[in-house]
């Protein structure tokens, strides 16, 4: 019966595993096997471009961008949004987050009627909240749900201001010029929660000081309790809350002592800073694209080439990397299905914004184009959630 469920799940999940198929309209985007992309389009702030590439048998990154309206208030403010959600144990947290993220900032922007750090603050508590809820009500029939969460990175343009927030180890780097050079150099944005990061260590250790193993080194990698290797997340209800941390949840999350405070986190790193006019362009990418490219390498990309297809560019670009690494050619590794091709590389997610000074510096009261679109075109609601994830 499990079985038959996953078959259906994988039959209404996209990207498709036909790698030759190429389909999807301008709008909504386009299918190229395991590729999916929105090479361009506009939001309130200049252009965009997406792309979303699955390696896991269920692509566990969502991602979105939303322009126009940021509250449920006809006088604003008004902007664009951006959201990369790279899931693990499955993607139930991040379709969670792509279904309701958005619709709790607008509620809490609205309520102060402004864009805020604090706003951006409680949309990610509210998320935080409403995941547990539900995994609250399928714990006694799908408890390894517990065990499913996702980095989670927003970044919000409104009135001439970035807001960038992070939970997890996805990045947003922006492509700043220099005049005195003429170069565009990388400025990385958004903090990361790793522990493979010698400070993310030490920060946890402080805040656990009771807990000698609260961070692992197994296997020559980092991890919390041996187990996950950020330290801040939405979902992972098992390293938050003890009541999850027990039977039947399988034994490899279990851990032998039990905790009486959150081991991981929800709460984001927030950056905030007015956008400068030679402010060119913002890079939003799961881990997955990271692996392969420095930040510098990805702003030349973005920066030497036409803005059409930046996103799958960049995309292309890591995948190569990811073949090299593995001395085979690139077009062997494209013919790799999806749940194979993990072993090559991760599931990546990329969103390029291009800044468009003059449209910036409009008032957050600037209309500008609606946009609504979501990578890989569909995502999975609550009731359809897969009972046990990727854990299958």
């Amino acid at each position: 019966m499990i079985v038959t469920l996953m078959n259906l799940l994988r039959a209404c999940w996209r990207p498709s595993s036909n790698r030759h198929a190429r389909t999807g309209s301008d709008a909504t985007g386009r299918q190229d096997g395991l590729l999916w992309y929105k090479d361009t389009g506009q939001h309130v702030n200049g252009d965009f471009s997406m792309a979303v590439v699955q390696a896991n048998n269920l692509l566990e990154d969502q991602c979105q961008i939303e322009s126009g309206p940021l509250s449920f208030l006809d006088s604003g403010p008004y902007g664009t949004f951006v959201g990369v959600y790279d899931g693990h144990g499955g993607p139930e947290t991040a379709c969670y987050i792509n279904d309701n993220l958005f619709n709790h900032l607008k509620r809490f922007a609205s309520e102060q009627n402004s864009m805020s750090a604090d706003v951006l603050k409680k949309a990610y508590e509210a998320t935080e909240d409403g995941f547990f809820s539900i995994v609250t009500k399928q714990w006694p029939v799908k408890p390894q749900i517990a065990a499913v969460g996702s980095c989670c990175l927003v970044g919000v343009i409104c009135g001439g201001m970035l807001y960038v927030a992070n939970v997890g180890d996805s990045r947003a780097v922006l492509g700043k010029h220099v005049k005195a050079t003429g170069e565009v150099l990388a400025v990385q944005l958004s903090a990361e929660h790793n522990v493979s990061i010698e400070s993310v260590r030490k920060e946890l250790q402080s805040v656990h000081p009771e807990d000698r193993h609260v961070v692992v080194l197994k296997h020559n990698v980092w991890r919390v309790k041996g187990l996950i290797q950020v330290c801040r997340s939405i979902g992972d209800a098992y390293l938050k809350k003890q009541e999850f941390n027990r039977e039947p949840l399988y034994a490899k999350f279990r851990l032998r002592e039990p905790f009486s405070k959150p081991i991981l986190s929800s709460e984001p790193s927030i950056c905030v800073q007015p956008i400068q006019p030679h402010d060119q362009f913002l890079i939003f990418a799961s881990d997955g694209l990271w692996e392969h490219l420095t930040n510098q390498e990805a702003v030349d990309i973005v920066q030497n080439n036409p803005r059409s297809g930046s996103a799958r560019r960049l995309i292309k670009s890591a995948l190569l990397g990811a073949a090299k690494k593995r001395e085979m050619r690139y077009s062997d590794l494209k013919k790799i299905d999806r749940g194979v091709r993990r072993h090559f590389h991760d599931d990546i997610t990329v969103i390029v914004l291009f800044l468009d000074s003059s449209l910036v510096s409009r008032a957050s009261t600037c209309r500008g184009p609606a946009v609504s679109l979501r990578g890989a075109g569909v995502s999975l609601r609550s009731s359809t959630l897969a009972p046990y994830g990727s854990q299958m």
